[in-house]
């Protein structure tokens, strides 16, 4: 329920987020957050009732998506197009490791006050969240054109028309729409190699994927000296390629620390390549369109991974874990190769011809 929830938001988040004031958009969601989840413990105080989160944590996934899209189309007016790059490698390396710490972090407060103070802590983190944004200063943004409000199914849609009509954006689309079929399910099929190739309990599972959000974070780190050393396809194309081969590299680990070092490397090309595409759709799409092109992006990006990893997890259960680590990174390689044929293999596709 909550990810029907989220994928429904997305379609119309950025329309909301072209309309209105972005600054007072994220501070509504993390406000309608707080008091989502504050709703929890505040009606537990009578016991437990289940069917809440049933109620609850849709809308709050749903509002989650809607303050991730907005928060995309604020980055560029906070730090300029030049530093795009940069703050987005800061952002996604701070969620990587809140990915890490937050668990961790979690486990011990309910462990400490119980699962009800938990989430009512939870529930305030997303107020001091609404007050610091609103000690932030955003640039306005451009509004849309009045044509497009006379319009809804015209508005609507104009995020994916921008992005089939930008040559390179389309051919990103297209791409990372394969690369998400063939890569979604790995980390299900890096969990069945550990337990069922390799013999590994639970808490080794564990490490491997805290190792492996370590590469995530170093990638993060490193992607704007990257980008303006190579050039966006270059770092791009060639991040997909090393993806590619670190996915075969897994299929063919016999220890655990390979199976981790491995991931870590995959997933800090992943993170190279996806912080390039993102920020280029930042610089090259209009002020006024960014929400709903970002919100039709992700539509459209995320739409055939639940097929793709569900494809991957029945070839493991019938096949192998190696062959289909061997074929999903032998896809990316092509799909690498593919884009050198393309439009995306400019080293400055933000700049006008």
């Amino acid at each position: 329920m909550s990810g029907a929830a989220s994928v429904t938001a997305g379609v119309f988040a950025g329309v909301l987020v072209d309309r209105f004031d972005r600054r007072t958009l994220l501070i509504a969601c993390d406000l309608a957050r707080f008091v989502l989840y504050a709703v929890i413990p505040l009606a537990w105080l009578a016991g437990p009732r289940i069917w809440l989160l049933y109620v609850v944590l849709p809308l709050a996934e749903a509002v989650g998506m809607v303050f991730q899209v907005t928060y995309v189309t604020a980055v560029r007016g906070l730090v300029g197009e030049e530093r795009v790059t940069e703050a987005n490698g800061k952002l996604y390396a701070t969620a990587a490791a809140a990915g890490i710490l937050g668990p961790m972090l979690a486990g011990v407060v309910a462990g400490w006050v119980g699962l009800t103070a938990a989430i009512a802590i939870n529930a305030v983190s997303f107020a001091v969240s609404a007050i610091g944004i609103s000690l932030i200063r955003l640039s306005k943004h451009a509004p849309a054109p009045a044509a497009e409000h006379d319009r809804p199914w015209r508005e609507l849609v104009a995020g994916a028309v921008f992005l089939w009509r930008q040559p390179v954006l389309r051919v990103l689309t297209i791409l990372l729409s394969v690369f998400i079929f063939m890569t979604l399910g790995l980390t299900d099929i890096v969990i069945y190699r550990l337990k069922h190739d390799l013999g590994q309990p639970d808490s080794v599972v564990g490490v491997v994927l805290g190792v492996g959000a370590v590469g995530t974070m170093l990638g993060a780190l490193v992607v704007a000296r990257v980008r303006r050393r190579l050039g966006f396809g270059p770092a791009w194309i060639g991040a997909h390629a090393l993806a590619g081969l670190a996915i075969v590299g897994v299929g063919f680990a016999g220890s655990v620390w390979g199976v981790a070092a491995i991931m870590a490397c995959y997933l800090a090309c992943v993170s190279v390549a996806g912080i390039c595409s993102m920020s280029l759709r930042q610089q090259v799409t209009p002020d006024h369109l960014l929400g709903r092109v970002t919100s039709a992006f992700w539509t459209i990006h995320f739409a055939l991974g639940p097929v793709g990893a569900a494809a991957l997890t029945w070839g493991a259960a019938r096949f192998g874990s190696t062959p289909v680590f061997v074929f999903a990174g032998v896809s990316c390689l092509l799909l690498a190769v593919v884009a050198l044929a393309t439009p995306v293999r400019q080293r400055h596709p933000e700049r006008p011809a």
